[in-house]
């Protein structure tokens, strides 16, 4: 086991997958210059060259778009969007063209694209540059959504991300790039689609999303000997592990969903459908979603936190679906 970073989990996994396939290059604004601002492909330019890091002034919309043909012809881009938030520019080429070519092509042309997007909120910088936008593409056929909240997930999500036949965004939480972990050496992956027990519990199930993984476990922890909690981090969004989040609610009858994103509309929602459609007579109680507040992120940090789950308020939800 060694200690290491989320953020070195990035560089480490996108710099495996270049070394093992020469299709595969990275593409975005300033990532080329030291590493970029989080240092996300920091010695990408060094081993590989510029031909396949390829830093671009600020022109999302045109680098995905160059992304779109480059998949067409045979590449496997992987394409950085410095904040999600910025994604907003581009959303023609990832919504019309990466989701829908394979089947308006009739599955002439793959689109293995993988983007990169850090999200988060914590890092005080303000309604636009904190938004999560998980659910908006996750509503959008054709793309697969992933949002790794470890060391471990950052590197094995990312790897199968790049593996894909399809396009796969990958939101990376800001306030996690610098916390270390043990990892092991070598090449691991993490497959989409499956979601992990993060601990085990008899009550209430606590499906948590992103950084409201470790919220929720904190709050698990609080809650030990009064209420026994059952931790999941779903990882992908899609493809879900409904098998997972089934097996626990036949055991717990509960549920709670935590996630940074306002409550409205967001994922947590699907996550309850899909569980009342599937579910409905393992429940003893009505499911229930934790998320930010109903308008945009203040700057100043007590109120950004202040719309956001805190521990004290999941281990308050948690006790109302659990009387």
């Amino acid at each position: 086991m060694r200690k290491l970073s989320y953020a070195d989990a990035i560089c480490e996994a996108q710099i495996e997958e270049m070394a093992r396939d020469e299709s595969v290059f990275v593409i975005g604004e300033d990532v080329d210059i030291d590493g970029g601002v989080y240092k996300l492909t920091r010695g990408i330019l060094e081993r590989f060259g510029p031909k396949r890091l390829v830093g671009t002034p600020i022109s999302e919309e045109v680098f995905c778009g160059m992304a779109v043909g480059a998949a067409m012809s045979g590449l496997r881009p992987i394409v950085e969007i410095m904040y999600i938030d910025f994604i907003l520019m581009a959303m023609d080429p990832v919504v019309n063209q990466m989701a829908k070519i394979p089947f308006m092509s009739g599955g002439q042309f793959g689109m293995p694209v993988t983007i990169r997007a850090q999200a988060g909120v914590g890092s005080v910088e303000g309604a636009q540059h904190s938004q999560s936008f998980e659910a908006w593409f996750a509503h959008t056929p054709g793309v697969s959504v992933c949002m790794p909240a470890t060391v471990y997930d950052a590197k094995g999500l990312l790897k199968s991300a790049i593996r894909a036949a399809g396009p796969v965004l990958v939101i990376e939480n800001r306030m996690l790039f610098f916390e270390k972990e043990d990892v092991p050496e070598g090449e691991w992956l993490v497959p989409l689609g499956q979601a992990e027990v993060v601990r085990e519990g008899r009550d209430v199930t606590v499906v948590a999303l992103g950084m409201t993984r470790r919220k929720a476990l904190a709050a698990a922890a609080m809650l030990e000997g009064e209420i026994s909690v059952e931790v999941i981090d779903p990882r992908t969004l899609v493809p879900l592990d409904m098998g997972t989040l089934a097996a626990s609610i036949r055991k717990t009858g509960r549920l709670l969903v935590v996630h940074e994103a306002p409550t409205r509309n967001g994922f947590g929602a699907e996550v309850v459908r899909r569980v009342v459609e599937e579910c409905f007579d393992d429940l003893d109680s009505p499911p229930r979603v934790l998320g930010g507040a109903d308008l945009p992120i203040p700057f100043s940090p007590g109120l950004e936190q202040a719309c956001i789950p805190q521990v004290a308020t999941i281990v308050e939800a948690i006790r109302s679906v659990y009387p």
